[in-house]
């Protein structure tokens, strides 16, 4: 490397040059995390700016940009980062060495950033390496080619620069370019082929364009290959289930109804809300589950041993917490697991436990009353949705999963341990930051078809959605139009008290505009609150409204 100055440069190619530098470096790190997912420059630094988020902005996070929060996140460091890029670059504009600097800086606070991870692994600081070394050579080969495009100093052999002559010049291919001459001493000046070599500038403004071109395209490959199954991914699909007996779920009205909700929610659509902006990287063969705290027998369970024990298959539907009503944050699942009643059963749980803290690989935590996971709904620690190993996304190798309850009480993903305690003791991740630390699911339901704000047919219209009321059931559904009556609905196929049931109901419309209502009431005769309430901090309420239009 050469410390040179290029102050000949114009500041917008500089700029572009450190752009293009660390894309490249992004890139690289990207593609080399596929040995260590959550490494990942941006996704490490990213990870650290929402553990120092306030949780109000949280909140606000998950309420305004719902599951695109995720990607807005990623999206906007990208952004940042190739910001603070440009400024390495106008920085190596005066001293290349001083931008090599500044961009090690940058590649250091995402090696920082991967270090300080819970769930980081025997690899963890070779995405971070690879961006720095990636980084730093692009940035020097862009700065030297620009800075032979703008006739920078040559330099002998013994370091001494020398300033360029611009003299007219035709290139090979006839475009008209400039030959760079160094004066001598002597009036004259070295002839093409010297020593310094004599260098066309148009030829070195292409050159810059191809290198440019090249470093742009190793940052946008390296970043897309990056994203193709690795790590837990890769691992999910290889998993083989032990033998068990499942009884598959009847057909849903989706069939019949298009618009409405499948019966069954596919996994790769299934909702998915966490902490986690990659997945964390788990095998089989290294993850443990541990059951300590107040019990009589502490022990730690693997992954051969859990399949080992009795297993047991369950349809529940789950919801976040966040979900506002009438809204996507729910999905309904066939799930194989064990129970955890027999987990705490053979850990001996002492007297005055009232919650379970279970906590992911990536030290989220969740708290749990001790007598949801102990009690007949079958709580499990899950390792099967759909009769596939989990997802990545939604947990692999194993979560937790307590029928009735939000997510954010009851279905941690990436368990590792289960600890025994008190709610006076210990708080969870999200009841740190002001919501309820009990989150049992409140029922209600939504209308589906027709869509808000459409324009329907005059005369027979077909409306319908889901509803649930977890641990007493869907007795029946029920929709008004305009604040009329309440009539009820035809209910579709049923799975259970802890699974939603589909519904469809037969309206014969009027021209204009009209409000429709729906709301569900539980087998006890109970309709569900509908008083409105927002989210936080315990679950939304109200009764879903839309209006449509009939033409």
């Amino acid at each position: 490397m050469t410390t040179q100055r290029a102050e000949g440069v114009p500041r917008g190619r500089a700029a572009l040059n450190g752009v293009l530098a660390t894309g490249a470096g992004l890139g690289a790190g990207h593609f080399i995390s596929i040995v260590a997912p959550a490494a990942s420059p941006i996704i490490a630094v990213a990870t650290r700016f929402i553990d120092l988020t306030p949780g109000p902005v949280k909140d606000w996070a998950k309420t305004t940009l719902g599951l695109a929060d995720k990607p807005v996140l990623v999206i906007g460091a990208i952004i940042v980062t190739l910001g603070l890029g440009a400024v390495v670059g106008l920085v190596a504009r005066r001293s290349t060495g001083a931008g090599l600097i500044a961009g090690a800086v940058l590649a250091l606070v995402a090696i920082a950033a991967a270090g300080v991870d819970p769930a980081r692994d025997t690899w963890w600081m070779a995405p971070g390496v690879a961006a720095l070394l990636v980084g730093g050579w692009a940035l020097n080969r862009l700065v030297q080619v620009s800075g032979d495009a703008a006739a920078p100093a040559l330099r002998d052999a013994d370091g001494s620069a020398h300033q360029l002559l611009r003299e007219p010049e035709a290139d090979a291919d006839g475009s008209a370019g400039e030959l760079l001459r160094e004066p001598r001493t002597d009036g004259a000046s070295l002839v093409p082929g010297g020593n310094p070599a004599a260098v066309p500038k148009g030829r070195a403004r292409r050159e810059w364009i191809r290198l440019a071109l090249g470093i742009g395209g190793l940052g946008t490959v390296g970043g897309l290959v990056g994203q193709w199954p690795r790590g837990s991914d890769a691992a999910s699909k290889s998993v083989v289930l032990p033998s068990y007996s499942s009884t598959p779920l009847p057909a849903g009205l989706e069939t019949t109804v298009p618009g409405i909700s499948s019966f069954v929610t596919p996994n790769s659509t299934f909702y998915r809300i966490d902490t986690a902006l990659s997945p964390p990287s788990l095998d089989t063969k290294d993850w443990k589950l541990s059951i300590e705290g107040m019990v009589d027998h502490p022990f730690t369970i693997t992954w051969d041993e859990l399949l080992g024990m009795d297993a047991i298959e369950r349809p529940v539907t789950l919801e976040c917490v966040s979900n506002e009503v009438g809204q996507d944050l729910i999905g309904s699942a066939l799930w194989l697991g064990v129970r955890t009643s027999e987990l705490l059963a053979r850990a001996g749980v002492q007297p005055g436990a009232d919650m379970v803290l279970s906590s992911s690989i990536d030290n989220f935590s969740v708290s749990t009353p001790i007598g949801a996971l102990t009690d007949d709904r079958d709580a499990m620690v899950v390792y099967a949705m759909n009769g596939e190993a989990l997802p990545a996304k939604h947990g692999f190798p194993v979560r937790l999963l307590t029928p009735g309850l939000y997510g954010f009480v009851g279905a941690t993903k990436w368990l590792t341990t289960m600890e025994v305690t008190t709610y006076a003791k210990k708080q969870a991740y999200w009841t740190k930051l002001g919501w309820s630390d009990h989150g049992p699911i409140k029922p209600s339901s939504r209308i589906e078809v027709p869509r808000p704000g459409v324009s329907v047919k005059v005369g027979s219209v077909t409306v319908g959605g889901t509803a649930w009321a977890h641990g007493v059931g869907v007795g029946k559904v029920q929709v008004r139009v305009d604040g009329g009556p309440w009539s009820d609905a035809t209910l579709g196929p049923d799975a259970g008290i802890e699974y939603w049931r589909q519904w469809i109901w037969t309206w014969v419309s009027t021209p204009g505009e009209h409000e429709l209502q729906a709301r569900v009431v539980d087998t006890a005769g109970k309709p569900q609150d509908e008083a409105l309430a927002n989210a936080f901090p315990n679950g939304s309420s109200g009764l879903h409204t839309i209006k449509v239009t009939a033409v």
